[in-house]
């Protein structure tokens, strides 16, 4: 692992070089030296510095619009795609990155990205770790005058509206290994058949499934 080269493409040069090499380090490959803390803290250092610059950019905005546009720019989707731009999936550590033709899977890209925001955090404070995010996320953030409603959101609004009650989920199946599980998750509402969704996390599976019955009923 080249760590200086990465540091050069983040632009930051760490002091504690440990904290780096843990970020990108992922439980299959060490199960007790490994990114998931610092996922866990980067996951909420990275909602409260796009929380803080949404206050600043949107005064006006109630709550509940604010709380749509953080929700689409803090998740796995947004994290691996802006990782794309320095590359970070080449400098992951997990059990199978020295097997020829191996593709790392997008979950653990994010996940790192989010560990790499808790690093650095702890590393260099929170004025580093809020430019590293604001010069990452500043495109996407400008995009959010126009939120759009997922699709659980909008199934849930639905129903509430026309049944008075909420859509029910229900876990179908959890398989696979624990560093790439897969989930099946079914959803129904009043007077419609149940629908499946699947995904690499139990929201991703929701999402897919919310998606798939509001189809069914022709709402989008």
């Amino acid at each position: 692992m080249n760590l200086n080269y990465f540091e050069k493409k983040i632009k930051i040069n760490f002091k504690n070089k440990d904290l780096l090499i843990r970020s990108l380090t992922h439980k299959s490959f060490d199960s007790n030296n490994n990114n998931e803390k610092l996922e866990f803290l980067g996951d909420r250092v990275l909602g409260f510095v796009i929380a803080k610059k949404l206050l600043e950019l949107y005064p006006k905005d109630k709550e509940g619009i604010l709380d749509k546009k953080l929700a689409s720019l803090v998740n796995k989707k947004m994290c691996l795609q802006v990782c794309k731009f320095f590359e970070l999936e080449k400098f992951i550590k997990t059990s199978s990155s020295n097997k020829k033709n191996y593709k790392i899977e997008d979950k653990i890209i994010s996940d790192a990205c989010e560990a790499i925001v808790g690093a650095i955090f702890l590393d260099q404070g929170i004025k580093v770790a809020e430019r590293f995010i604001l010069d990452l996320w500043s495109e996407h953030i400008d995009n959010t005058t126009q939120t759009k409603i997922d699709s659980k959101t909008r199934l849930q609004e639905y129903s509430l509206k026309k049944f008075k009650k909420l859509p029910i989920y229900k876990l179908i199946q959890n398989s696979g290994p624990r560093h790439k599980p897969t989930f099946i998750i079914e959803v129904k509402i009043k007077s419609s058949k149940s629908t499946i969704g699947k995904g690499f996390s139990k929201k991703d599976a929701e999402q897919n499934a919310a998606t798939q019955l509001l189809k069914n009923i022709n709402l989008i």
